[in-house]
């Protein structure tokens, strides 16, 4: 179903619920691997996720179409994955090294990259760089997401997203190859 459509029957009360339903089963695992590749951890993920769709249902009937349906869902599930983070962050008290060493071990723990060493070594570097420049490589690398399109969902200037992608690239490939040299 197209997002016109989801977003008429959501105007409609009687098919509110179904309408959204459907936003959900359209965007949800999108959402999902999304917040899981900022937050690492299964059930932050799944909670993140849900605050999410929370937040589209208080504000969909809001919502002014000037972005695409699924742009203005990815601005949502990012604010979500920053506030975590910095709140995590805060709430413990601790510097970056150590929410991207505790994000590490999640991401060694994960039976999804068992036995599969340079998947690893990326998701190792992936998480050594800064929450927004991790933001962007995510968005670029894995989504493909074209820079116009990550502006709106992080509502940065194309250029400031292209100099982050190249830094959060050189990075990663220092990392990579400085740890599969061992």
């Amino acid at each position: 179903m197209e997002d016109h459509e989801i977003l008429l029957k959501f105007q409609d009360p009687a098919s509110r619920n179904l309408a959204f339903n459907q936003l959900v089963r359209k965007y949800q695992s999108k959402v999902y691997w999304h917040v899981r590749k900022m937050v690492v951890d299964h059930d932050d993920a799944d909670d993140l996720t849900q605050d999410v769709f929370v937040k589209v249902w208080k504000h969909l009937e809001n919502f002014r179409q000037d972005a695409q349906l699924f742009t203005w869902i990815y601005r949502i599930a990012t604010n979500e994955c920053l506030n975590f983070l910095s709140s995590k962050r805060r709430k413990f008290m601790l510097p970056l090294t150590d929410v991207s060493a505790e994000l590490m071990a999640k991401a060694e723990a994960d039976p999804a990259l068992a036995g599969d060493e340079i998947e690893l070594k990326l998701q190792q570097a992936i998480l050594r760089l800064p929450d927004k420049q991790r933001l962007v490589f995510n968005l670029r690398y894995y989504d493909e997401m074209p820079y116009e399109q990550m502006a709106e969902v992080t509502g940065t200037s194309v250029g400031a997203l292209k100099a982050s992608y190249h830094h959060a690239v050189k990075k990663v490939e220092e990392y990579v190859t400085r740890h599969t040299a061992d």
